[in-house]
């Protein structure tokens, strides 16, 4: 079974993805876009969503596992924030693999559109008039959405009902038009007919059409899902598995009968199949609407499961929900996480994501009744939070699950305590004050340089800005000696002081920086979640090191200030790069817009900008190796002082009049001088035909100014681009290219 992943919960995220590529149920691409999260939604993509984006807000993405529905195999994607419910699916689904899974029976996906009628002269005439024309209004219908029909869907049917109405404007007559939508959810499609419709049913009723729209009640696309199991599969280590299932049966008898109890119930429910929906794209408030509606079917709220035991004594569990979701369209396409989801589950058609869901509905409904009687829901997340405490007391693997145990029994679940259980198996626990020693976070920003690179080197001017991108890290107490480093992004996680880990500038910069702070000899975790793209120009390894050395600065509480972190950060670009101009270590620490120029003190003139300028940053996807390039121009220099200083000196000149342009507002000027600029940045030698085809698809979409940023050979660019962010981004992506939209100035760097 695919979905049979023992001991998925205690890999690491980096272990679990190479896990299910190798088991081919995500791509290559897909892996590479889960490492890097790039399957969350850009600000540009959201913003072509919904109205008045500000940003993309995220959710976990988990696997449930174990699921086997209709004799298929599932690994199913659950979008959910709420903590144990993954977990509980996955131990739910594999207690029904004895039984044989989970039966699944799904409808027709029919979806209700309904047409109101009002101001009717003769509503019963209306109403026999309608019906006789049912197949010339099918026609119609049909004739707005001809590729549905062609697929085996479209209209199908038409009901037409009197209601009374409860104002003066006497009764209603109600088409009710019930349609096939396939694959698609239908509910722009549906209205559409609604609306088509609508002249034709006015001609024959001599009423007026007033309301058009779709039903979410989708009682004709129902889910009925089983289950069978046997008591002995139920038992625990304090129940039998007698007492399982009747305490099972039982609750389940009091959600039947009460609505307060009813409500929780089926809230538990949908806190499976809400999950599945998001996942998978699907509108979550219309499945929502639907379960609930259908629940207070008959005027009472009541359980949509029922839990009974039949002649053989096995728990039988059976869910009838009312489940109208889709596999196509628009807004599913849109979003590269969806997209993912839908890989890693593999259904083909909307039916058969229906059956999943409603697996996953009753597998989430049998987990919670089981835990309320028997332990309680209480025990699971506490068995939760004991896993997190052993792993900060740094319990061993092989006596970790005995500690959470352990835990769990004490009712003291707490580091000391964890530290305590660990003495008793004999594995020596750490001080206490580094256990409790609390974790500490830092950033670093990046950055792009609008004017001067390369030159700077040279003691001329720059002008930078920095952006929203940045780089995280995180110190946390650690039981095992030494310092640990762990970049899951980046798949990496080695010990600093290990003789046999390679010297790499990354490293021997993070072992600097221990030296500098005199804290090389303490054991602590360092934590680093990196937004900026390696090598890519945007000043990631200076962002990498202040990151680090602010969060090192509130572990130890050693007091650094500002100039300080910028200081230790430069020695470790000089170790990255070489003959580093010091400008991406004091944007990614100061996170101001500057004129910079290197010296002794350093030029940081800090630019007040009004306006907010939008940019759009491209990526090349080649990594740009600054330490090689700034090489590079230095033996050219080396070989033609002289031509090259001339160079550098109009790179300076530039520069210089572009304060001035920023400073004015004249956007128009600022792009001519970053357009000459790249002239010269080309001539240095330092471009490259990925920067070069970045930069014409920009200028010809609109950008003002566009060159490259940071040290070349690769790496990114810059556009200056009101008014065109989003076709520029559009274009760039089409070629193949990374890019984002944001902007510098104004309040940005705030």
């Amino acid at each position: 079974m695919k979905s049979r992943l023992p001991g998925f919960y205690k890999m690491t995220i980096d272990e679990r993805l190479a896990l299910l590529r190798d088991r081919e149920l995500i791509s290559e691409d897909e892996w590479q876009m889960l490492r890097g999260s790039e399957q969350v939604l850009s600000n540009i993509q959201a913003d072509n969503m919904v109205e008045n984006v500000i940003g993309v807000f995220g959710l976990p993405m988990g696997l449930g596992l174990n699921f086997l529905v209709n004799g298929q195999d599932y690994a199913v994607p659950l979008v959910v924030e709420e903590p144990s419910i993954v977990a509980a699916l996955s131990s739910a689904a594999k207690t029904m693999l004895a039984g044989g899974g989970f039966t699944v029976e799904t409808d027709r996906p029919m979806l209700i559109g309904q047409v109101q009628i009002v101001d009717v002269p003769h509503p019963s005439k209306a109403r026999k008039l309608l019906l006789e024309h049912q197949e010339s209004i099918l026609n119609l219908a049909n004739s707005l959405h001809p590729k549905m029909v062609a697929r085996g869907g479209g209209a199908k049917e038409l009901e037409v009902e009197i209601l009374s109405a409860t104002g003066s404007s006497g009764d209603m007559v109600v088409c009710n038009l019930i349609v096939d939508t396939c694959d698609a959810m239908g509910a722009n499609m549906v209205n559409t007919m609604c609306e088509g419709i609508a002249s034709h049913i006015e001609e024959l009723t001599q009423g007026r059409v007033f309301l058009r729209i779709l039903s979410n009640l989708t009682d004709r696309a129902m889910v009925r899902a089983s289950c069978r199991v046997a008591p002995e599969h139920l038992a625990t280590k304090e129940w039998s598995g007698e007492e399982v299932r009747d305490g099972i049966i039982l609750a389940n008898d009091f959600a039947i009968a009460d609505p307060y109890r009813a409500t929780t119930h089926n809230k538990g429910i949908m806190n499976g199949i809400d999950a599945v929906a998001i996942a998978t794209g699907n509108d979550w408030r219309a499945i929502e609407s639907a379960a609930h509606a259908y629940a207070s079917r008959g005027g009472r709220y009541k359980s949509l499961t029922r839990w009974y035991k039949d002649e053989d004594g096995h728990l039988i569990g059976e869910l009838d929900v009312p489940l109208k979701v889709g596999t196509v369209g628009g807004s599913l396409e849109s979003n590269p996480a969806v997209r993912i989801a839908y890989d890693i589950l593999g259904v083909s058609s909307a039916r058969e994501l229906a059956a999943v869901m409603g697996a996953v509905g009753l597998a989430q409904n049998f987990s919670a009744i089981r835990a309320l009687s028997t332990t309680g829901i209480q025990a699971g997340h506490m068995t939760l939070h004991a896993r997190s405490v052993a792993m900060t007391a740094g319990a061993p693997a092989e006596h970790f699950e005995t500690v959470v145990d352990r835990l769990v029994e004490s009712g003291e679940i707490k580091v000391w305590k964890a530290q305590e259980i660990i003495a008793q198996l004999g594995t020596k626990p750490a001080a206490l004050d580094q256990a409790v020693r609390k974790s500490a976070e830092g950033r670093g920003y990046g950055k792009v340089i609008l004017l001067g690179e390369h030159a700077v080197v040279y003691g001329s001017h720059a002008i930078a800005a920095p952006v929203s991108l940045s780089v995280r890290s995180i110190i946390h107490p650690s039981q095992q000696k030494g310092v640990t480093l762990a970049v899951p992004k980046w798949g990496v996680e080695t010990t600093l002081h290990d003789s046999k880990i390679k010297h790499t500038s990354f490293l021997d910069s993070l072992r600097m920086i221990l030296n500098r702070l005199a804290i090389r000899d303490e054991s602590f975790v360092i934590e680093v979640d990196p937004a900026i793209p390696r090598a890519m120009g945007l000043g990631g390894s200076a962002a990498l090191a202040v990151s680090v050395i602010r969060a090192l600065n509130g572990y130890f509480q050693l007091s650094l200030s500002d100039e300080d972190i910028n200081g230790i950060a430069f020695e470790a670009e000089k170790l990255a790069h070489g003959t580093p101009s010091g400008i991406d270590n004091t944007l990614a620490t100061f996170r101001r817009f500057m004129l910079y120029r290197k010296g002794h003190p350093p030029l940081m003139k800090e630019l007040t900008i009004n306006q907010e300028i939008p940019i759009v940053i491209g990526m090349s996807g080649t990594e740009s190796l600054t330490a090689a390039m700034v090489g590079k121009v230095e033996q050219s220099w080396e070989k033609n002082r002289f031509l090259y200083e001339r160079l550098f000196a109009e790179i300076d000149g530039l520069a210089l009049e572009g304060v001035k342009a920023i400073e004015r507002g004249e956007l128009e000027q600022l792009g001519e001088l970053m357009n000459i600029n790249q002239g010269l940045l080309n001539a240095l030698g330092v471009s490259s035909w990925e920067l070069e085809e970045m930069i014409q698809i920009s200028r010809s979409n609109g950008a003002l100014g566009a060159k490259l940023t940071g040290g070349g050979g690769g790496g990114s660019i810059v556009a200056v681009c009101p008014g065109e962010q989003e076709r520029i981004v559009t274009e760039l992506q089409k070629a193949g290219y990374r890019a984002i939209a944001t902007t510098i100035g104004g309040r940005n760097e705030s």
